[in-house]
């Protein structure tokens, strides 16, 4: 998923959709979901002139336009992403399966050599490659069947993310331009993506790879060789550390300040302060990050710089914490020892825009009010949960709105 390879965070609910995975971007109001003919003939006549200013040839142009029609559907789900966020549980629950982890233990082992070559060449292990692979279209099961010119027109005349998407159609017309698929081959999800690891037209043109050195950046076909040496080179491209963890789980001390939420420090500063690696042995070392995705009663994770390096794959807390579960399994490991509080429910869009309003009406800036809970947020979060004697682990939940509530 990706200009960055990556689409959104609904779409964490549906694997083969997490073509979705983009980055933040300014979310324009919502536009009608429908659309008389003509008056989508009248945009793509507009959208013809800034796509030749852009480079694309009156020819392109020509040869695309019947494959840009109007979807409907794809509407439908761009406005359905935001409404409810998922628990990250939830999203874990049906993205690390057993049959998951068996299917992929077995591509492991049939694609040894390749990804050998990849690991060599990229510095990315094959278990990382091979859950992207597995996350984002189940081990290429699932590629979409959607039309790519038409839902990425669709999107750009109407979609949440209309500037968003005109770029991505305007980067699909330089791939056809290219000579490197046809118009009517561009097949991917609803939102834009496509190929084994589901990249966007932007990052496919930065990111991908002709690892077969056939002459052809394939990540369409039925060989995987080429779409996964290009997300391990993504990866490499924004400075994935060899040799280093994503993240490990730990066990913390009674009593540590959980104000340290967040905060970076070297690995022995946190073997001091008590931390532990929940499966034994020793902590990894280098820089890391202490997390809690599920507030303090849930898993606690020791973050490495690569955590944020899969965060720019896909944004979404969930989806890395999944994507890297998914690895650990893979080489054998366990599950979490950790358990969720599942018992919390999913906050609405209107909830989560609720509370970043009220930390802000109460003097803690979230960096906006638009129902993503990032690092702003969560430490504003800290902030008001140390201003007023509870556990400043950063969880926002139901509860934690009843009490900004009070």
């Amino acid at each position: 998923m990706i200009l960055r390879l990556l689409p959104m965070l609904f779409c964490l609910l549906l694997p083969g959709c997490l073509a979705a995975n983009v980055p933040h971007s300014p979310r324009p109001e919502m536009r009608p979901s429908s659309v008389a003919p003509s008056d989508f003939s009248v945009w793509l006549d507009k959208f013809a002139e800034r796509a030749q200013a852009q480079g694309i040839s009156r020819a392109t142009v020509t040869q695309a336009r019947p494959h840009m029609r109007y979807l409907p559907e794809s509407i439908r789900l761009d406005q359905r992403q935001s409404e409810f966020g998922a628990r990250i549980w939830e999203y874990m629950d049906g993205a690390v399966t057993a049959g998951r982890i068996g299917q992929g233990q077995g591509l492991l082992r049939q694609h040894a050599g390749l990804l050998s070559r990849i690991e060599q060449r990229y510095g990315v292990p094959p278990e990382i490659v091979v859950a992207i692979w597995g996350i984002e279209t189940s081990y290429g099961a699932n590629r979409g069947r959607v039309p790519l010119l038409a839902t990425l027109a669709t999107l750009a005349k109407d979609g949440r993310r209309g500037a968003f998407f005109e770029t991505q159609l305007i980067d699909a017309l330089r791939i056809v331009q290219s000579g490197e698929i046809r118009a009517d081959n561009m097949i991917g999800s609803w939102a834009g993506a496509f190929g084994h690891t589901q990249f966007m037209p932007s990052s496919y043109l930065i990111y991908a790879v002709d690892f077969t050195g056939n002459g052809k950046r394939d990540v369409w076909g039925s060989d995987p060789s080429d779409a996964l040496a290009s997300a391990a080179n993504y990866l490499a491209q924004h400075r994935w550390t060899r040799g280093q963890p994503w993240a490990i789980e730990v066990i913390l001390p009674s009593g540590l300040d959980l104000g340290l939420t967040g905060q970076w420090q070297s690995t022995s500063a946190w073997v001091q302060a008590g931390l532990r690696p929940a499966s034994g042995g020793a902590i990894p070392s280098g820089q890391a990050r202490l997390i809690l995705p599920g507030g303090a009663r849930g898993p606690a994770f020791l973050a490495y710089g690569n955590y944020d390096v899969l965060k720019e794959y896909n944004i979404s807390d969930a989806y890395v914490l999944a994507l890297g579960h998914l690895s650990d399994r893979l080489r054998g490991a366990g599950p979490l020892r950790a358990q969720w509080p599942r018992g919390d429910r999913a906050l609405t869009l209107a909830e989560r825009k609720e509370v970043q309003r009220r930390l802000v009406a109460l003097g803690y800036d979230t960096a906006g009010i638009d129902g993503r809970h990032g690092p702003a947020t969560i430490a504003a979060v800290q902030r008001w949960q140390q201003a007023n004697g509870l556990p400043p682990d950063g969880y926002i939940n139901a509860d934690l709105l009843a009490r900004l509530r009070r």
